[in-house]
């Protein structure tokens, strides 16, 4: 095997079992406090621990990437999440477990940004939307089996900790048969305050990609979080899971495709035709809600056009910024979709409370006619700024 295969494979195999422990953290935590008889409320905020982690990474990853490379930053990554994962099981406090969230948080945060960063570092942009919509498929069928490892709660509490932990750690120790490399290009010493202008900087190129990811964390942790009370409020609880499942393995099958798709037609006309298909299936969702099988269906529409979203408006962010300022707009990106994965389901779930059980998916459908009015509205600029 070639030796730039062989790192794109290492790469997307962390991010799969990356995925697959978030997966299974998030449903399997929210069991064991429920059967404690935590409060709804008090769970998801406990939940926030994962995304306020990834959010307090930010500031501190891209001057630590010019400093360590890459491969260290992984392994660092990793191996913070490996230890957290194991130490669930040995003591049931909740402050303790909000700690453990938010270091798994934080180690997830800066394993992405790194196999992200590196993935757009040395993609040609010709490739760039096939290879990342590699990285977003891997991660995706990861968060799809997530909860089928969480069912091994119900066995005992401390296995779907025990089992993630041993399958983060086979794949963590992959990336030691890889050599660590830098950014491919030169720049002078990166200061947290440089971090933040340059952060800004890309902000003012790409803003409409780094929303859309801020959407894409919204709608994905609204949908996750409170699609099971949507459906026991309306009878149909059974199939909650079965339905996120089939939203999620939608969107896998079509990844790679919309990806190649907006190689060859562009970014910014592909992102108009999932977000337009995204709106009317969340509109209708609102409209024929008491629907098994409409919902089912548009549910796999939807997933088929926008989970696509993430990988690619890193794509697009990646077009439009120069390559300098990749890294500071893989962090960007990051921190937008934990702000998006924060608000969602608090938002979601306030709107089921106090309007109607439906109304979680008009919040999504007027979140996501906003941005798709704005790919319709925005100019296009040149790609590829060269950076002042």
């Amino acid at each position: 095997m070639r030796y730039e295969t062989k790192r794109l494979v290492v790469l997307i195999l962390i991010v799969f079992i990356s995925g697959l422990s978030q997966g299974m953290l998030l449903p399997s935590l929210a069991y064991i406090l429920d059967i404690m008889g935590i409060s709804s409320t008090f769970n998801g905020l406990h939940a926030a621990g994962l995304y306020i982690g990834m959010l307090a990474a930010g500031p501190f990853m891209e001057p630590l990437l010019q400093k360590l490379g890459y491969k260290p930053m992984i392994v660092l990554g990793g191996l913070l999440v490996i230890v957290s994962l194991m130490l669930f099981p040995l003591w049931g406090a909740l402050t303790f477990w909000f700690i453990l969230r938010l270091l798994i948080g934080f180690g997830d945060s800066v394993l992405h940004f790194a196999t992200q960063t590196w993935i757009t570092d040395f993609t040609h942009a010709k490739n760039r939307g096939r290879t990342l919509s590699m990285y977003g498929l891997s991660f995706g069928i990861g968060f799809a089996f997530g909860p089928l490892v969480a069912e091994t709660v119900k066995m005992n509490q401390s296995l779907p900790f025990m089992i993630s932990s041993v399958l983060s750690l086979l794949a963590w120790v992959t990336i030691f048969t890889l050599k660590n490399e830098s950014p491919t290009y030169e720049t002078n010493k990166i200061s947290l305050a440089m971090t933040m202008k340059r952060v800004v900087r890309v902000v003012k190129i790409a803003w409409l990609a780094v929303v859309t990811i801020l959407l894409f964390g919204y709608m994905e942790a609204s949908l996750n979080n409170n699609f099971p009370i949507f459906a026991l409020r309306n009878n149909f609880e059974g199939q909650a899971f079965s339905f996120l499942f089939l939203f999620t393995i939608s969107a896998c099958i079509i990844q790679i495709p919309l990806g190649m798709w907006s190689d060859r037609f562009g970014r910014k006309r592909v992102l108009r035709i999932v977000l337009s298909i995204g709106t009317i299936a969340f509109l209708l969702l609102g409209v024929f809600h008491q629907n098994i099988v409409l919902i089912a269906i548009l549910l796999a529409i939807a997933g088929g056009a926008l989970g696509s979203l993430f990988s690619l408006s890193i794509a697009y962010m990646a077009d439009q910024a120069p390559k300098e300022l990749l890294p500071a707009g893989n962090l960007i990106c990051g921190m937008a979709y934990s702000v998006g994965c924060i608000f969602g389901p608090a938002i979601g779930g306030a709107a089921i409370e106090k309007v109607s059980s439906q109304s979680l998916f008009y919040t999504i459908f007027f979140a996501l006619l906003l941005v798709s009015l704005a790919y319709f509205l925005k100019k296009d600029h040149s790609v590829q700024r060269k950076a002042t």
